[in-house]
């Protein structure tokens, strides 16, 4: 939902008017003339909000968030300790309501008092909504309002101040972005107008508006603003973070013990349950192939652990980031592979908002986002471009996204510098690729060595069912492969089989992710289907399962067309020998004599 320029007028306003005064004790430093003229102006102000705003700003100024790549802030602007300090010392009208606004803005019982105490000893005549903030209270209960196409909330409340002034608070709740705080502001008015003058202005008959508790909404607010703290780059508008401290402060003000947003869960059988749906259906159909399957996985991983994990949920917004980023920054894959993800898209939105019952209207807005960003797209995957972690780096400024990377209009690399590099994915690097050999495995027992004595028996039980699995199904050599997988995870990350789960299940992903890497379990051996089948787990699939246990020996999880484990100690022999003949065949078509 956009954000429109209403109601902002008390979110910093500038004064004019400049006073240079000497203080009347403690003549250590004077406050800066311009904030103490904003601050007159403040307080002649028809609505309390002004001042709050005011020192609203103030605070988020001089306590910067900075990004993992950001310098702190400059040595020029003062702690919030300084800025208190400094307000102790100048006894002045101007001074005394900013040390009362602070106080609590801030939240701290220590400066609170202190606060009192000195502000009792000058004896200004400040209002009393400011002399009693701390009496401020929630009125009524909160209001939620969101689209169907879930981008996101508003979540709005409002608070009454002693003598019965009021100001709503609006903060405005990003989905597709990880469910963070994005914007929001504080209005001189009672809820109910704001809410009125919201709903008439967007004049959408797919936004609805409807109570919420209010110790839910403080619970939800918060944990979106802590999220948006840690986002990387930092969300801005006109009055956000600008008016962050007090809404932290209304926020405060609401019950607690509420409910926060709740993500979905869908483990792997109902992920299989809805990729059988999509595929019997008449939107899914001609997409039942391998290729297309790999690239529904790809959309189902989208939908379920990034934006608010519903993967039944298709607007334009996630389809742009989709497309414009996720995809091609994720996935690594070949162009033509990736060329088929618009029309599968396009096929699984029908799909989706067919079983949601979504307008007819919101579908082809949707399905119209796909339409403008497939060219896009299109060039994107075709040229070379940081992928994964280098990717993120990138966008943060860390790594020059020009650097290692040709400019999108440069001459793409040849075919064999494309399949040498996934060749050295394969095995770890180019001096591992230099030093292969085709020696098959050994009949390797499993190490016990380094894993905890406590989670013994559980990997013991999956080792149990690895051996029979891999046995019948594969051959010694990926017995051993999967043993070495096993010992390596459980002693990587020995709290993957502390936690609850199926033995079964991460039997079946050690199996399959060994298989995969040699090209025995897919297309070119047995097939997905009969190797769950074997565990009993049906048609669920075990690609989720393997996450943990890749991320376990160092390996990015996010995979799809093949999968790369970084090292020979996990190939047999067969696949290692397809690898030398490759490395040579390639080598010689990059370096002709």
């Amino acid at each position: 939902m956009s954000k429109r320029a209403r109601h902002r007028k008390a979110a910093n306003r500038p004064g004019n008017r400049k006073q240079r005064r000497t203080p009347r004790r403690r003549p250590v430093r004077p406050a800066e003339p311009d904030l103490l003229g904003d601050v007159a102006a403040a307080l002649a102000d028809d609505h309390p909000l002004a001042l709050l705003g005011l020192v609203s700003t103030l605070l988020a100024a001089i306590e910067p968030r900075p990004g993992p790549f950001e310098p702190p802030a400059g040595p020029d602007l003062p702690s919030r300790e300084e800025l208190v300090a400094t307000f102790l010392e100048v006894d002045l009208p101007e001074t005394s309501a900013l040390l009362a606004a602070l106080a609590e803005l801030l939240g701290e019982d220590v400066l609170r008092r202190r606060v009192r105490r000195e502000l009792a000893s000058r004896g200004h005549a400040l209002p009393r909504w400011l002399v009693e903030l701390d009496r401020a209270e929630t009125v009524g209960e909160a209001v939620g309002v969101g689209h169907v196409l879930g981008d996101g909330d508003d979540i709005m409340f409002g608070v009454r101040l002693s003598g019965g002034r009021e100001l709503s608070v609006a903060v405005y709740v990003d989905h597709n972005l990880g469910t963070v705080a994005k914007d929001a502001f504080v209005v001189p008015e009672p809820l109910p107008g704001l809410v009125e003058q919201m709903l008439a202005t967007i004049d959408d008959p797919d936004t609805t508006a409807g109570e919420l508790d209010r110790a839910d909404a403080g619970v939800r607010i918060t944990e979106a603003i802590d999220r948006g703290k840690i986002t990387f780059p930092p969300f801005e508008t006109d009055t956000w973070p600008g008016c962050r401290p007090l809404v932290e402060w209304a926020v405060r003000l609401l019950p607690t013990g509420g409910t926060g947003y709740r993500r979905p869960e869908w483990d792997d059988d109902a992920l299989a349950a809805l990729t059988e749906r999509f595929l019997a259906s008449p939107f899914g159909a001609e997409f039942d192939d391998a290729d297309h399957r790999g690239l529904l996985e790809s959309l189902l991983w989208f939908g379920t652990d990034y934006g608010p994990g519903d993967p039944l949920r298709w607007s334009p917004v996630a389809v742009e980031i989709l497309l414009a980023d996720w995809i091609p920054r994720k996935i690594v894959a070949d162009a033509p592979y990736l060329a088929k993800a618009p029309a599968l898209l396009r096929a699984f939105i029908r799909f989706c908002h067919h079983e949601r019952g979504i307008r007819p209207a919101l579908t082809a807005l949707t399905l119209a986002a796909v339409d403008e960003h497939e060219p896009g797209y299109r060039r994107t995957i075709r040229s070379p471009r940081p992928q994964g972690p280098a990717a993120l780096l990138a966008a943060m400024g860390a790594l020059d996204p020009d650097g290692p990377w040709p400019p999108l209009d440069a001459e793409p690399p040849g075919l064999p510098e494309i399949m040498l590099d996934a060749l050295r994915r394969a095995v770890g690097s180019e001096s591992a690729l230099d030093a292969l050999d085709a020696s098959p495995l050994p009949d390797e027992s499993f190490d016990w060595r380094s894993i905890p004595a406590d989670i013994h028996d559980r990997v013991a039980e999956v080792l149990a069912l690895v051996d029979r699995g891999s046995g019948e199904l594969l051959d010694v050599e990926s017995r051993t492969a999967c043993r070495r997988l096993l010992a390596r995870a459980a002693a990587g990350d020995p709290e993957i089989f502390r936690r609850r789960g199926r033995a079964a299940t991460a039997a079946a992903a050690i199996c399959w992710i060994i298989g995969k890497a040699n090209r025995s379990v897919g297309a070119d051996g047995v097939a997905v289907k009969d190797l769950t089948g074997h565990f009993g787990l049906g048609r669920s699939t075990v690609s989720p399962r393997s996450k943990p246990l890749l991320r376990a020996i160092g390996v990015a999880p996010e995979q799809y067309g093949g999968m790369d484990l970084a090292s020979p100690d996990y190939l047999t022999a067969a696949r290692r020998g397809q690898i030398i003949a490759d490395r040579d065949r390639y080598r010689a078509m990059r370096d002709p004599r």
